[in-house]
């Protein structure tokens, strides 16, 4: 898929191994109402090759704890301003507003996110 040009929002967070099944359900509830409202790819993904360094690293990004893995993941618009406009319609989306009544699925104090430029694809 071409990117440059695209906008991408990135994630990491740490989700406890016992929850990953709803995590997962989660993020595919998820995918279904960002696609949706216009996104052009929707990734979710879980560590598995990720391990402590000396000076950072995915686990101490996310300070995390032993029962728990990282999932990095990622969503690409087709602009910084079609970014805005599908955040906020997402974030009206009856079916994302419905989350604030569950039982949270993981720590989001812990987790971190910013916006990026395509700046090489290859």
């Amino acid at each position: 898929m071409e990117m440059l040009g695209k906008y991408v929002d990135g994630y990491v967070l740490p989700v406890p191994t016992a929850k990953l099944d709803a995590y997962r359900a989660m993020a595919r509830e998820a995918g279904r109402v960002w696609r949706d409202h216009g996104a052009l790819a929707f990734v979710e993904c879980v560590a598995e090759d990720v391990k402590p360094g000396t000076h950072t690293s995915f686990p101490q990004a996310v300070k995390l704890e032993p029962d728990e893995t990282v999932i990095f993941s990622w969503i690409v618009f087709a602009s910084r301003a079609e970014r805005d406009r599908i955040n906020a319609a997402v974030m009206e989306d009856e079916r994302i507003k419905q989350w604030h009544e569950r039982e949270p699925v993981f720590d989001g104090k812990r987790m971190f996110w910013g916006g990026f430029d395509v700046l090489v694809e290859a």
